[in-house]
């Protein structure tokens, strides 16, 4: 009987063990497989966006002057280049993968002070001063390599989104990351205006040099929504005062009722732009403009859509430049300029 006794309870403690060594195992593999979950849905996250990837869908809000992503110019065909907008899609979407302190360029008129020399400029075709690479010093902001920040190396341009790497508050300078030329760079503090942390990037603009058309972009849920196609008018190469309407990606950075403009050459007002939005140094999307003593706005004009006619800006339909001036978040809209 004591035996018997001895055997069970030897029974007994050797399941007590072998349960809670079950149990261990239990609660060391339950945290490894969270882990291997949780880095698994990081891989995930942080996967890069390709054009492929870009989902674009036609939900359009405005529906004037519509064009159809290929059709008839004089002797030839226009179109929507559907692929280099996934592109940028891509770009934007993915330089938005992770947390992110957003800022501007800024140096409109240079009312944030002129840009020191770059260390190599020459004289363009409008007489001034430009970078190697042809930006302008009016207007724009000096960039510094990390390592030397007394000669600036080149230009950027006005409205252009940066990332901010070091905001030292004790230095002049603040070191960004450029989103539209690449690299690391020192810029002087004046020039840099910060965004919200709250910013999200998710309507953008396209505009066509080539084939002069504007897409307005908006995401919603995973795919991009098309809210217009429409004709447009660029800027015109033409020195002294006419200027084409630079590449690359900017932001949108105010509004105007009204864009009052100068005779070429004078100081006299020559009239309005009607809802202009400015993305980059002089550069506006706006409606048909208002030639004084005129006062009354225009809707439409037979040269959108044909050749670069414009200062620098984007002309737009009246009524499509309003719908974009009430559909932009200042701040936060994104307008690409492809060829």
């Amino acid at each position: 009987m004591k035996k018997s006794i001895v055997v069970l309870f030897f029974l007994a403690c050797l399941f007590i063990i072998l349960s809670c060594s079950d149990k261990e195992n239990s609660r060391e593999e339950i945290p490894n497989q969270i882990k291997a979950d949780s880095l698994s849905e990081t891989v995930e996250t942080k996967k890069a966006v390709t054009a492929s990837d870009i989902q674009i869908e036609k939900q359009l809000l405005y529906d004037q002057y519509t064009l159809d992503d290929t059709y008839p110019y004089k002797d030839t065909v226009r179109s929507f280049q559907w692929d280099k907008v996934k592109e940028r899609l891509a770009y934007l979407e993915n330089i938005q993968q992770e947390p992110t302190e957003w800022a501007l360029l800024q140096n409109y008129k240079n009312l944030n002070g002129e840009a020191p020399l770059v260390k190599t400029y020459k004289r363009n075709e409008y007489k001034r001063i430009a970078d190697t690479l042809g930006v302008e010093r009016y207007q724009s902001i000096p960039l510094f390599l990390p390592e030397d920040s007394l000669i600036g190396v080149r230009y950027a341009r006005d409205g252009s989104l940066v990332k901010i790497l070091d905001n030292d508050s004790l230095s002049k300078f603040v070191e960004i990351e450029t989103t539209d030329i690449g690299g690391n760079w020192l810029v002087p503090r004046k020039y840099i205006k910060r965004l919200a942390d709250s910013v999200t990037f998710n309507k953008a603009i396209v505009v066509d040099r080539n084939n002069e058309n504007i897409t307005v972009l908006e995401k919603v849920g995973s795919k991009w929504l098309i809210r217009s196609m429409n004709p447009v008018t660029t800027g015109l190469h033409k020195p002294p005062h006419q200027q084409e309407t630079p590449l690359g990606m900017f932001v949108i950075q105010e509004r105007k009722y009204k864009m009052f403009f100068l005779v070429d050459g004078t100081t006299e007002t020559g009239g309005f732009a009607p809802y202009a939005c400015r993305f980059t140094n002089g550069g506006y999307l706006h409606g048909i403009p208002v030639n004084a003593p005129r006062t009354t706005f225009i809707e439409y004009s037979p040269s959108l859509g044909t050749t670069p006619r414009s200062h620098m800006c984007v002309r737009n339909a009246t009524s499509h430049a309003k719908f974009i001036y009430d559909w932009v978040t200042v701040g936060g809209t994104i307008v690409f300029v492809i060829e």
